[in-house]
């Protein structure tokens, strides 16, 4: 869970990348494509560095807010101090990723992510199962596996240049308006992270005060929200790189049609998702839990997961859409609107309880979603019109 968080505020660093490499790709500047990922490894290693010699108050820090038994407490403990070594590693296999995704190579990022993961789960096997190495054993093959995987990365990332006109030039790598520029992007997008986690943290602690039961129920909904985040993303994932292209090929004909093509079909498999989770849900949560009163809980607001992916892919797309055109500060300044909104409807909606939390959860992707889109028009115009 702590790793869980931490990597995700750290989940900057992906998108970052793919909206700066999605412009130089379209503007086919071979140079800018190499100085971006140049930069973005440059910032993993910075900030690996900082979590290894960080580790000790961070170590402190998240087992003084997250309470356990001692037992648990301690194989926690000897798991942190293990994973704390792949930081560097796996912010770069964020950096290498996005600088793929941003070049429309979406197979090759999957196949480094299927690497990744299946060297993961072979070494678990090995370490923990055969082996008997317990928890540090997860620890030591997640270590391998991302470190592994980043060497494996940049391996794929030459072999794409290969084929990309172009030379390595450390003078544009570290040249200061592009640094600056990388810098304050990350920052924002850091920023819009750090907010979003803070509702879904707010979210689930509101949860746990009332009552263990309904906290469990929650979780399980959660799930399903993530399962068709996953979806989801992927086209906005999309809308970056395409979004991107246009911005750098100075082309609204693209953009638009980006836009269009990559909506249509997000729009339509939210309704898919939101219709699956309504029909087949109660038996989804139950694959979740044989806690019956838990089951009956998380069926009684099952309706607001199940509404959450058609309300909130318009949300995803904008932040795609966004990503690409590099308009973080736009992204940083709704989410901070957004929040604000949350807050005030939970506070308003308090005494309806968990229909209330989720209502105003729900209003909280809405906000993002109506916030983003009145920067939208502007967002489209700075987009040069091709005669």
């Amino acid at each position: 869970l702590i790793f869980t968080f931490l990597f995700w505020a750290f989940g900057f660093l992906r998108m970052g990348t793919t909206g700066l490499v999605a412009q130089a790709y379209g503007a086919g500047d071979g140079d800018e494509l190499r100085a971006t990922l140049g930069r973005a490894l440059l910032i993993a290693a910075f900030l690996g560095a900082l979590c290894w010699l960080a580790q000790t108050p961070l170590k402190a820090l998240s087992f003084n807010l997250i309470q356990g038994e001692p037992d648990a407490k301690l194989l926690a403990q000897s798991y942190f101090d293990i994973r704390i070594w792949s930081a560097p590693f796996t912010l770069a296999n964020y950096a290498l990723i996005g600088w793929l995704l941003g070049q429309q190579r979406s197979g090759l990022a999957l196949l480094l992510t299927v690497y990744l993961n299946g060297m993961n789960v072979g070494l678990d096997a090995l370490f923990v199962l055969q082996w008997g190495w317990g928890v540090e054993g997860v620890a030591l093959g997640t270590v391998i596996a991302e470190t592994s995987a980043a060497f494996v990365g940049l391996g794929i990332a030459f072999f794409v240049l290969k084929n990309v006109d172009g030379t390595w030039q450390k003078d544009l790598i570290i040249a200061r308006d592009k640094v600056w520029q990388t810098l304050s992007v990350n920052r924002d997008i850091m920023i819009r992270t750090l907010l979003l986690m803070s509702a879904f943290a707010f979210f689930t602690l509101e949860g746990a005060r009332q009552g263990n039961e309904l906290l469990a129920a929650n979780a399980i909904l959660l799930q399903l929200v993530a399962i068709s985040a996953y979806f989801l993303d992927g086209y906005a994932f999309a809308a970056e790189a395409f979004i991107g292209e246009a911005f750098g090929s100075r082309d609204r004909r693209r953009f638009d049609a980006a836009v269009r093509l990559s909506t249509f079909w997000a729009f339509a498999t939210s309704l898919v998702v939101s219709a699956l989770f309504w029909f087949q849900g109660p038996n989804f949560i139950a694959l979740m839990t044989v806690n019956l009163e838990v089951r009956a809980l998380a069926t009684t607001y099952l309706g607001w997961a199940a509404a959450l992916p058609v309300l909130s892919v318009w949300c995803y797309q904008l932040d795609g859409i966004f990503i690409g055109a590099v308009r973080t500060v736009d992204m940083r300044n709704t989410a901070f609107a957004s929040l604000a909104l949350f807050f005030a409807s939970f506070w308003v909606l308090t005494p309806y309880g968990n229909h209330g939390l989720w209502a105003a959860l729900v209003l909280f992707n809405v906000g993002r979603a109506l916030a983003l889109g009145l920067y939208y028009p502007r967002l489209r115009r700075s987009v040069p019109t091709l005669a």
